[in-house]
């Protein structure tokens, strides 16, 4: 959210469509998390996107009418959210092994080399295949651990619910075993950490406003969010 963007905001379109006096409060520009919550489900989408513009995601979250929108989404199972794009998407907030990344790219590679590369015999298809894979996850897992590297921490603000017992709170005489999880234990977590980040509005390099304005996400059932966050 820039000062550039925040120019462009109008409250007199939102309070024309209501039916609003000027002066009415809360307002629209100087208060829109809390005229989100009266009026979000009064309002069309073509409106409710200028708000992006004044409010970040992480601010919508307070909304609890957004929430749900996100977390209806993110039932859905997007692409975006699926384990192979969100590790390539957000590699600092995946704590797995990182040499075999370039997998599914390779797979992609052999799959090309057998069906595109018409030229030569099969078992010099074969060999080429295997080479363009072997090259291709070489180039992920560099590219990934790069990215990595460059990218910021994760917002300090976020603490998932596992995560807020600190070391301090635990008795000084008992050592706390090290429980090593398993692969598919490992892709269910992080699967479950990029949903919650998403939910909550710290997932950057993600398009919110096609959730957040979104009034086919709906749901009638107030304890939806209640139900899956209980859901372990």
């Amino acid at each position: 959210m820039s000062s550039h963007n925040a120019s462009q905001f109008d409250k007199d379109l939102s309070l024309t469509y209501l039916g609003l006096p000027v002066d009415y409060i809360p307002s629209p520009e100087h208060d829109p998390i809390a005229f989100l919550i009266r009026h979000l489900s009064q309002l069309p989408p073509h409106l409710l996107v200028h708000y992006s513009y004044i409010t970040t995601p992480k601010q919508r979250t307070t909304v609890a009418s957004i929430r749900n929108r996100r977390l209806l989404y993110a039932n859905k199972n997007p692409d975006e959210l699926q384990f192979d794009a969100a590790r390539n998407t957000w590699p600092n907030l995946w704590s797995g092994r990182v040499d075999r990344r370039g997998a599914r790219e390779g797979n992609e590679e052999r799959a090309w080399a057998a069906s595109d590369f018409l030229s030569g015999s099969k078992q010099h298809i074969g060999k080429l295949g295997a080479l363009l894979a072997e090259y291709e996850e070489e180039r992920t897992a560099e590219r990934m651990h790069e990215l990595r590297r460059n990218m910021p921490p994760p917002d300090d603000d976020f603490v998932p619910e596992e995560d807020t017992d600190s070391e301090d709170d635990m008795p000084a005489s008992k050592s706390v075993p090290v429980i090593s999880e398993t692969d598919e234990e490992m892709k269910s977590s992080f699967e479950r950490l990029i949903r919650e980040r998403f939910i909550y509005g710290l997932l950057d390099n993600l398009d919110y406003d096609k959730v957040d304005w979104d009034e086919t996400l709906e749901a009638d059932d107030r304890e939806l969010e209640e139900r899956w966050f209980d859901n372990d």
